[in-house]
């Protein structure tokens, strides 16, 4: 283990008090691309500050990190109850005390946790507080083999381990084993009661003998356009059926690039529990003195002499040989590849590129939602206007960052667009929500209007943030109990008379009203005058709630009515939110005022009310 945990993720050392630091940096020294995440009130100088603990802890784990808590274990413990579900899944978690006296996997323990729980003990001096029995007595967790491997019945592993501590032997005529079970040193004998395999042929294995599959099998796939998924699934798991391999040996499916978007593709990969990789046509090509069934018809449509067998050899690599050659069916074709080493994670190829278009909510990182949270952990590259990377704070560390200025929104889309085609993992930041009033639309419509083939093969998925509006009402109670739109005042893309009138629909149908970018030095007089539209249909007591630089330093929302909102105090950090005939304002102990929009639940009381 190199200390990024099981899926690669970078770890983190969080802190939650000053005499912890010097341990957490000890700790992240140790670790590759490891990060200090320091309590912002009580820790000065983390690589990264956060205000809530379980906030952040709960985030860290649900994006795949390994957390190492310098602090009691009871933290972490309480942090992540509610998270736990399913072992073969969850991250490694290890508390460390605060002076480095103790080290104690406490999640993740066969995924990792006991591994890098003794490097910590290693670095610090001081023996891991492992508890698992096989991992004490036997040097290895049976039941959760190294990366690369798969152990066919982990139903029969407690009753095995059971049986190697009570003084079974391992039978040393049994065929090949896995070299973590060479090492482990576990006793042998010609007369052993117990066998390990491993293999990538299919096998059940029992209560006596354990199999373990190497994740050396690259399934290769080609399709038609459009294919059904259900046929390529079917020919994959019928192709490796009829060759004797097992599913669990196969480290991932791999084509042409040409095919990346396929659902199909994606449908095999994800029936195996692995990720779909690409290769262009070129590195295919190379492959063709390899190729058991080359085509010239292939060559002529795609510019290589075979797709199935060539991407399932050019993951193999050089050493690898064809076990299975290309088999079809009406759309689809399919080969397998073994290499001479469990591949593990696939490298080889490239994956297909993700733009995730991330909102980061209005101002401070508790309105991050966890969605958000995980898109940013997982991008390599993050682009953005240059001030929301910033407020990223230490969640850009280690990322490439493609900063833009105000205005630049069509640049930095197709800049996003560019490198998540080039199979990056990308996310595209805005504040709020992305798709209301950001650049979730004009993604979206770049790649409508532009119809880029490369564009088209991109995932993009849209992650939903805290809206200025929500962050708004709810700073100033429930003003969007009931029907309400957003209207931008802004006339910089959407002229003038649109806006007017939208805002006389929005008067006339009794909408409250958020009204967004109300002001800017170059625009002073869009407000007042939505300000006379709104007042022709609503009474001057209409509730109005003035909200400024929202989660951030300097943050006020105040209350006023639409009779004395004075428009010189907006600007572009300004959300309004203009109450509709049923929006009431009501005080409350602090001295202030709650704003709120029935929905009728109850009965109403009698209401000023415009004529008709």
């Amino acid at each position: 283990m190199n200390g990024a945990g099981p899926a690669g993720a970078a770890p983190a050392v969080l802190v939650l008090g000053p005499g912890g630091l010097a341990v957490a940096r000890r700790i992240a020294g140790l670790l590759e691309d490891a990060r200090v995440f320091g309590l912002a009130r009580r820790v000065d100088g983390a690589d990264i500050l956060f205000d809530d603990a379980g906030e952040q802890i709960r985030a860290l784990f649900a994006a795949g990190r390994p957390v190492i808590g310098v602090c009691a274990a009871a933290i972490l413990i309480r942090a992540l109850a509610a998270l736990l579900a399913d072992k073969s899944v969850e991250p490694p978690v290890v508390a460390v005390a605060e002076d480095g006296s103790a080290v104690v996997p406490l999640v993740g323990g066969h995924r990792g946790a006991n591994d890098l729980a003794r490097r910590i003990a290693a670095e610090l001096g001081v023996a891991p507080a492992v508890t698992t029995a096989g991992d004490l007595r036997l040097g290895v967790a049976l039941d959760e083999p190294p990366e690369g491997w798969v152990l066919a019945n982990p139903g029969d592993a407690k009753d095995f381990t059971a049986a190697l501590l009570a003084g079974a032997a391992i039978c040393s005529d049994g065929g090949e084993v896995p070299p973590f079970i060479e090492r482990a040193g576990i006793r042998r004998s010609p007369d052993g009661a117990l066998r390990i395999t491993a293999t990538v042929r299919a096998m059940a294995g029992g209560p006596g003998h354990l199999v373990y599959h190497p994740r050396a099998l690259a399934v290769g796939v080609g399709c038609e356009r459009g294919a059904d998924p259900a046929e390529l699934t079917e020919l994959v798991g019928r192709t490796l059926k009829e060759a004797g391999l097992a599913r669990p040996a196969v480290a991932g499916v791999f084509s042409l690039d040409l095919k990346m978007d396929e659902p199909a593709v994606h449908a095999a990969a994800g029936m195996l529990g692995t990720e779909a990789r690409f290769f262009d046509a070129a590195a295919l090509e190379a492959e063709t003195p390899r190729l058991a069934t080359p085509s010239e018809t292939v060559f002529r449509e795609v510019g290589c002499h075979g797709v199935a067998e060539g991407a399932a050899l050019a993951a193999a690599g050089p050493s690898g040989t064809l076990v299975a050659a290309k088999r079809k069916s009406r759309r689809a074709t399919c080969a397998v590849a073994m290499a001479p080493e469990p591949l593990g994670k696939p490298s080889a190829g490239r994956p297909r590129g993700r733009l995730l278009v991330v909102g980061t909510g209005p101002g401070g990182s508790g309105w991050m939602t966890a969605e958000s949270e995980a898109a940013i952990a997982a991008a390599s590259d993050l682009v953005g206007y240059t001030l929301y990377l910033d407020l990223l704070g230490g969640r850009a560390s280690g990322k490439a960052r493609h900063g833009f200025a105000l205005g630049e929104e069509a640049d930095r889309a197709r800049a996003a667009l560019d490198l998540a085609a080039a199979g990056r993992t990308v996310a595209l930041v805005s504040s709020g929500d992305p798709g209301i009033y950001a650049m979730a639309a004009l993604v979206l419509e770049l790649m409508d209007a532009e119809d880029r083939a490369d564009w088209r093969r991109v995932a993009v998925e849209i992650c939903p943030g805290v809206s200025a509006l929500q962050a708004a009402a709810a700073r100033a109670g429930a003003p969007l109990g009931h029907d309400f739109c957003a209207i931008s005042l802004s006339d910089l893309l959407t002229p003038w008379p649109v806006i007017e009138r939208r805002l006389r629909a929005a008067a006339d149908g009794d909408f409250v009203v958020a009204l967004y970018n109300p002001a800017s030095r170059s625009r002073a007089g869009q407000l007042g005058r939505a300000r006379e539209l709104l007042l022709a249909a609503r009474a001057a007591s209409t509730p109005v709630v003035i909200a400024r630089n929202l989660g951030r330093d300097g943050e006020s929302v105040r209350v006023t009515t639409l009779g004395d909102l004075d428009p010189a105090g907006a600007d572009m950090l300004t959300t309004l939110i203009v109450g509709s005939s049923r929006t009431r304002a009501a005080g409350r102990g602090d001295g202030g005022e709650w704003v709120y929009t029935p929905r009728g639940y109850l009965p109403e009381p009698a209401t000023e009310r415009m004529p008709e």
